[in-house]
């Protein structure tokens, strides 16, 4: 039977990470879904754990091992041999914030049902301390200026299958797709985008694209997303808007262990109020 959800875990060579992300989908009490664990070919033994678990758990798990060309390529990997009606990517190191979150998810798409949709929720930022909201409701500017990360979303699979990620960006493939499914052409006024106040992961940071040496490699791949989806018009004025709310301090608030907590609470109140 189709189970609901696809849980996704992408690994190459993890350590003890894996053991931890797992664990955290394994104590999930909903119960409808499956876990496909993409690895990479790993050579540190992170996956004999997986053999030790009951008999129950690892009906549950499906392991694809095959050599990949980077996180992306093994994230479409992953959604292609996904069966459930929602995927989901779950990052070694990251974890399910509670053991209720799916079964808060389903009820999200229950009682907001689409026939194609993203659901979405918040983060807790690990190297912040700190709970992370989603702009609960999306416009081309908060697209342009940010989106939820990927490890609050859940995706109808089939968005993931017309329009995989695009293993050319290095580090915003997933920003990438996110804006097709928002600006998306082919199945216009079919996406829905839906927000449930969830806290989803609890998200370990620092990741690939964070580390300083990839920053300015971020900012040009934004720049070159943005010009596929947005007018030369939109871009200039959201850049203006940007600089006129001080985006650049605010980063700086965001990112810090000491001030991340007081900006969060700030941007949650004017979201509420918008």
């Amino acid at each position: 039977m189709r189970p609901l959800f696809s849980i996704l875990i992408v690994s190459l060579n993890p350590g003890e990470k894996l053991k931890r992300t797992l664990g955290s989908v394994l104590r999930q009490y909903f119960e409808d879904y499956e876990v496909i664990v993409k690895d990479g070919v790993s050579t540190d033994g992170s996956l004999s754990f997986i053999e030790g678990l009951s008999e129950e758990k690892r009906s549950r798990i499906r392991i694809v091992s095959r050599p990949d060309q980077g996180i992306y390529d093994a994230m479409n990997q992953a959604a292609g041999e996904a069966v459930g009606k929602y995927v989901y990517f779950l990052n070694c190191g990251d974890v399910f914030y509670g053991k209720d979150v799916l079964f808060q998810m389903a009820k999200l798409i229950e009682e907001n049902p689409s026939r194609q949709g993203v659901y979405y929720g918040n983060i807790y930022e690990r190297r912040t301390r700190q709970v992370v909201a989603s702009n609960p409701r999306l416009d081309a500017f908060g697209c342009y200026r940010n989106v939820p990360c990927h490890q609050a979303c859940f995706y109808d699979r089939r968005l993931l299958l017309v329009h995989p990620f695009e293993t050319a960006y290095r580090v915003r493939a997933d920003y990438e797709q996110f804006l097709w499914c928002f600006f998306q052409k082919e199945l216009k006024g079919r996406i829905q985008f839906t927000y449930g106040d969830i806290l989803i992961a609890d998200y370990e940071g620092g990741g690939f694209s964070e580390t300083k040496e990839n920053r300015e490699l971020s900012a040009r791949e934004h720049k070159e997303i943005v010009a596929r989806y947005m007018t030369r018009g939109q871009i200039r004025r959201y850049q203006a808007l940007l600089w006129l709310t001080l985006a650049p301090l605010r980063t700086r608030l965001a990112r810090s262990g000491r001030t991340a907590g007081i900006y969060n609470r700030m941007k949650k109140l004017l979201y509420r109020r918008r």
